[in-house]
This record gives C-alpha cells, sequence and structure tokens, in this order.
C-alpha cells in the first residue's frame, strides 16, 4: 500500500503543476483548453480529489479542505483568465504571483494527507 500510495500522491502533486503551467501559458499568451483551467470539476486535480481523495480519504479534514481550495484556485484562475481576456494581462501576470500562497497550500494540503496516511498503515 506505501508504494500505492506515493504514486497516487506523486500524481496528484504533478496534476497540479500541469495546472499551474496551463494557467501561467494561457496567461503568456498561449492558445489552449480552457476548460480544465477554468472549471475545477474538469481538470485532472478536480478529477482525483473526486475519485481519489474525497472517495477514499473523505473522512480526513485535509481532504475536504483540498476539495474547498482547489476550487478557490479555480476561481482566482477564472479571474486572471478574464483580466487577460480583457486586455490587463500586465494586472493577470502580477495576480499570478499572489496566487502562489494559495496553490502551495494546495501542496501542504497534499503532503500531510499523504503523511497521515502513510503513519496509518503502519
Amino acid at each position: 500500500m506505501d508504494e500505492d500510495l506515493k504514486r497516487e500522491f506523486d500524481a496528484a502533486r504533478l496534476k497540479h503543476i500541469l495546472f499551474k503551467a496551463r494557467l501561467r501559458s494561457f496567461l503568456y499568451g498561449a492558445d489552449g483548453e480552457e476548460g480544465p483551467v477554468r472549471d475545477p470539476d474538469e481538470c485532472s486535480l478536480g478529477h482525483w480529489i473526486r475519485d481519489v481523495a474525497l472517495a477514499r480519504f473523505g473522512h480526513y479534514l485535509e481532504a475536504q479542505q483540498l476539495d474547498q481550495l482547489h476550487r478557490r484556485v479555480h476561481e482566482e484562475a477564472n479571474r486572471l483568465m478574464d483580466l487577460h481576456q480583457a486586455g490587463h494581462a500586465d494586472e493577470a501576470l502580477r495576480g499570478l504571483r499572489a496566487t502562489n500562497p494559495l496553490t502551495d497550500e494546495v501542496l501542504r494540503l497534499l503532503n500531510t494527507l499523504e503523511h497521515k496516511l502513510r503513519k496509518e498503515a503502519r
């Protein structure tokens, strides 16, 4: 179970990093599918949160907090994307830097939840 758990959480962290890269690319002018960046239920981390974190570990406060925080990250991503599309690219890019505490907290919650699960598995 320990290796499976590690793979699950490594995959979740990677999904989050890819989301951040897609948002950054969009704000720097690259074309791409907006849905997974705009919609927390459409992005790959959102699928993981629903299908793994909440389904299997939903009784942990961190899993519930992760879902809520993930949704807040997407709300902020939508705001930044809207700014960019309205011609305020510089403001959107400044806002991107301001999202770092939120995105760092997503990683912290993933790490904390994984640590708790590993501790219980021993």
